[in-house]
């Protein structure tokens, strides 16, 4: 009876509700000008005379091209790709994150461009880019935070003079040898508008960067992440990534000031504001951290102050003139020490960030990569010697570091041959220069590929090093 009246009261509801809204249009037509109506009369007609079919497919076209379908149909593909290639690419014992790279230059002018160039400027409009950029950026600003709480700065410290002298030796080794490459390939391969110390600071830092995330995924893979081989690796990328940051940074303030002076300005205000951020903003948290843990109603309050504290962070990098991503990164490594603490935020925000955001940054790469370039066989000689000093400049120099603190030959080649892998965070530096005017299309697609191939063999040659020299082995040699 219940379910018979509330029936009736819906079908009653529904239908005095049109009914009166039919009657207001009714009279509200009366009310506007007779020339809006006789328009609104004739547009009816002409509706009415049109093919039903090919109105609807002017409003579908009108529909699909609109900026924000736009802008949903490329993150669906754009994730589409990156997980089918990042499953591929760990089918083959590599890490997904150089799947998810080649999808994104898969979609780009390498071959989607090149091949079906209509395809192409459907799914990725010039129009469009800027957006997409946008949120690659805010996808890699969230990514660096994480990355700075990531790094177990304990861990460093207590391996810090080992972590020192391997990482440093594994920066100023490459760093010196590309800027030796910078010298002979300047005055043919550089931007016309690029400095020669602008040109060559940019070559050396690209030369001696370690993807720290990646190289994290690989020993966790490959259940070393434990070890005491894991344990030195780790602490050696975190060393070198929170040195080779911040030797960009300063770069980066070089090449924005346009004079050697004016950068004292900007390392001044650059120091200024990391000490803020390490002795007034990371105390702060360590209040915001047990109100966190002992007060569960002002729990979404302090999420939203870490939020804009990172924002505050990467803004102010960014008025600087140190780039946005190493604010975020100082934003990561001031959090609270607390493992628990970090693992909660980095759960709300990594998904996001790894899954949804990053992925634009990896087709915005490989739409500014055109490895069509490369069509000369100097272009690949260039190459060629581009990819030998990157290996022998950081895998030797880090080898021969790691054997001299005390490390057995195997732990030393393992800890070279991980130290190598480039990946993201080399991407992250070359889009940089890129997008300064720094580095020219040939030399940018030339880095792509070795950050691709240095990181593509750091797992084959680990296990090559694990088959060679067996830990009893190794053990009997240190």
């Amino acid at each position: 009876m219940k379910k018979k009246w509330s029936t009736l009261f819906y079908v009653l509801t529904l239908g005095g509700s049109v009914a009166v809204i039919y009657w207001i249009i009714k009279q509200g037509r009366a009310l506007q000008s007779p020339l809006l109506t006789a328009k609104e009369v004739q547009s009816e007609g002409e509706s009415a005379a049109r093919s039903s079919f090919g109105e609807f497919a002017g409003s579908f076209s009108h529909n699909i091209t609109e900026p924000i379908a736009v802008l949903l149909m490329q993150i669906i593909i754009i994730i589409f790709f990156a997980r089918v290639f990042g499953y591929f690419f760990k089918k083959i014992n590599q890490p997904a994150v150089i799947g998810e790279i080649f999808a994104g230059i898969i979609l780009g002018p390498s071959v989607l461009g090149a091949y079906f160039p209509g395809v192409a400027d459907f799914l990725f409009p010039v129009a469009s880019l800027g957006t997409l950029n946008f949120l690659s950026q805010i996808g890699l600003i969230l990514f660096m935070f994480i990355i700075g709480m990531e790094l177990d700065l304990k861990s460093v410290g207590k391996q810090a003079y080992d972590a020192v002298v391997i990482s440093h030796a594994g920066i100023i080794i490459p760093f010196t040898l590309g800027m030796g490459l910078a010298y002979f390939i300047y005055k043919d391969y550089a931007p016309a508008t690029t400095s020669f110390l602008s040109f060559a600071l940019f070559m050396g830092i690209a030369m001696g960067i370690t993807a720290f995330p990646v190289l994290a995924r690989i020993l966790q893979e490959k259940n070393l992440i434990r070890t005491k081989l894991g344990v030195t690796a780790l602490t050696c990328a975190a060393a070198d990534d929170i040195t080779a940051w911040c030797v960009l940074a300063a770069v980066i303030a070089l090449v924005k000031s346009g004079s050697s002076l004016s950068i004292f300005f900007t390392i001044g205000l650059a120091v200024i504001y990391v000490l803020i951020m390490l002795k007034v903003v990371r105390p702060a948290l360590l209040r915001l951290e047990y109100l966190y843990n002992h007060r569960e109603k002002v729990r979404n309050a302090i999420i939203a102050i870490l939020f804009m504290m990172l924002i505050c962070s990467a803004y102010i990098a960014s008025v600087i003139g140190i780039n946005t991503l190493f604010g975020a990164f100082i934003a990561g490594i001031i959090m609270p020490p607390n493992l628990n603490f970090r693992e909660i935020i980095t759960d709300k925000i990594e998904d996001v960030s790894i899954i949804l955001l990053l992925p634009l940054f990896f087709v915005i790469t490989g739409l500014k990569t055109q490895m069509g370039l490369l069509n000369e066989g100097h272009l690949w000689v260039i190459f060629g010697w581009m990819l030998l000093v990157a290996i022998i400049g950081k895998f030797g120099g880090i080898t021969i570091a790691a054997k001299v603190v005390g490390q057995s030959w195997r732990d030393s080649l393992s800890i070279g041959v991980l130290m190598n892998t480039r990946g993201l965070m080399q991407l992250i530096v070359l889009n940089i220069g890129y997008d300064l005017g720094i580095l020219s299309p040939e030399i940018f697609a030339m880095m792509v590929l070795m950050a691709l191939v240095t990181t593509f063999m750091t797992v084959p040659a680990l296990d090559l090093i694990h088959w060679l020299i067996p830990e009893k082995a190794s053990n009997r040699d240190s």
